[in-house]
């Protein structure tokens, strides 16, 4: 029993550490979820004030898509194409050949014309020469009928005497009738040949100018025997092929200028309070990641949402009307410079952040300009009008 008793006091005295352990694991566990929760409001509270105080007002958006002008090449005039200098995939130049067609036909309605302008100022040269000639043929029938005039009026004195008879005297009276008829005439052709060239010049008159109309035609379709790029860019949608005969107005290729490429924004509606005209915007592209970021500025807005214009709209009148937030394409013209150092193609993926803070813009686009220089006249070609000059001195 001795042994039993004093043994009982040393079991129990290793088990009250063992307690005060057990019951400070939960007041730690308190103490690190304190902790934890006091990090998360720390940093809710740092988010906030960066977020709605301190960072720039935006609006973003992964509805974005590159865009671009697709200058479609067609044929202006029927031909056979014997060439083709450019294909898909390849950078063509300004004013540089993309396609040949055949020119005979072309070469000789342009002769025909270089002819038939020859032979108008030849006929307007032989009508001047008329005019004069007329004008001689007048002052010869009025001096005849004064000659007419004067036989008459000396034998009207000498028939009063008796010295001749009246059959001559007739025949005197006769002459002055011809002759007065004759001046007539005379008179009428005269006209006649300066109303064909009264008023004008060889260069001016009607028939040349008509002429020179019909060279300036032939030259046209001549030059249209010849395609070449209206801008630069790269070659697409190439489908002619060699010795194809083709017509007026067929699709032969398409040129897209990738150094004037966009971005269309498609924006919620909740989200175009904010937008304006001019406001300043940066976009990254699927294609590169977030590495390399373009910056453009806004240049204007949609004129209505993509339902508006689609093929067959949204009837809302109809029973099963379900309200969607609609999205309105925005504008982004992208800066050269960087689209030549990185270059993107028409319909890649970007995303878009607009930064809003400026709001001093217009809502409205901006006044309608041209995207790109006029075309060169065709009618007004300085080789062609040399050549017209040159026909027309060669026949004056």
């Amino acid at each position: 029993m001795t042994d039993t008793t004093e043994a009982a006091p040393d079991q129990a005295a290793p088990a009250a550490p063992a307690a005060a352990k057990d019951g400070g694991k939960p007041r730690a566990r308190r103490i690190g979820l304190w902790l934890l929760a006091a990090v998360v409001v720390v940093g809710v509270a740092v988010w906030a004030v960066f977020h709605f105080l301190l960072a720039t007002p935006q609006e973003e958006t992964d509805d974005a898509y590159v865009a671009g002008d697709v200058v479609a090449i067609t044929a202006r005039d029927p031909g056979t194409v014997l060439a083709i200098h450019a294909d898909n995939t390849q950078t063509v130049r300004a004013g540089e050949p993309l396609i040949a067609l055949d020119p005979a036909t072309s070469d000789v309605a342009l002769a025909s014309a270089a002819a038939d302008l020859a032979k108008a100022v030849r006929a307007t040269r032989s009508s001047f020469t008329a005019v004069g000639a007329n004008d001689a043929e007048v002052a010869q029938a009025e001096a005849r009928l004064a000659e007419a005039r004067g036989d008459l009026a000396r034998r009207q004195g000498a028939a009063s005497a008796g010295a001749i008879s009246g059959e001559e005297l007739s025949h005197a009276q006769d002459q002055v009738r011809v002759a007065t008829a004759n001046l007539a005439l005379a008179r009428s052709h005269r006209v006649q040949a300066r109303n064909t060239v009264e008023g004008t010049t060889v260069e001016t008159n009607p028939a040349v100018q008509a002429a020179i109309a019909a060279y300036r035609r032939a030259a046209i379709t001549m030059s249209h025997m010849r395609i070449t790029a209206p801008v630069a860019g790269v070659v697409a949608q190439r489908t002619v092929q060699i010795g194809q005969q083709v017509a007026a107005g067929t699709p032969l290729m398409a040129v897209v200028p990738i150094d004037r490429l966009w971005v269309d924004a498609n924006f919620r509606e909740t989200q175009l309070r904010d937008l304006r005209i001019g406001q300043p915007a940066t976009v990254t592209a699927d294609m590169y990641g977030d590495d390399i970021v373009y910056h453009g500025r806004v240049v204007g807005l949609g004129a209505g949402s993509g339902n508006a214009f689609a093929l067959l709209p949204p009837q809302n009148a109809s029973g099963n009307w379900i309200k969607i937030t609609q999205r309105v394409p925005v504008r982004i013209m992208l800066d050269r410079r960087e689209l030549a150092a990185n270059p993107l193609r028409v319909g890649l993926s970007v995303a878009v952040t607009v930064l809003t803070g400026d709001q001093s813009g217009a809502r409205i686009g901006q006044p309608a300009s041209a995207a790109y220089p006029a075309l060169p006249d065709a009618a007004r070609d300085p080789a062609v009008e040399a050549a017209i000059r040159r026909i027309i001195a060669a026949n004056r």
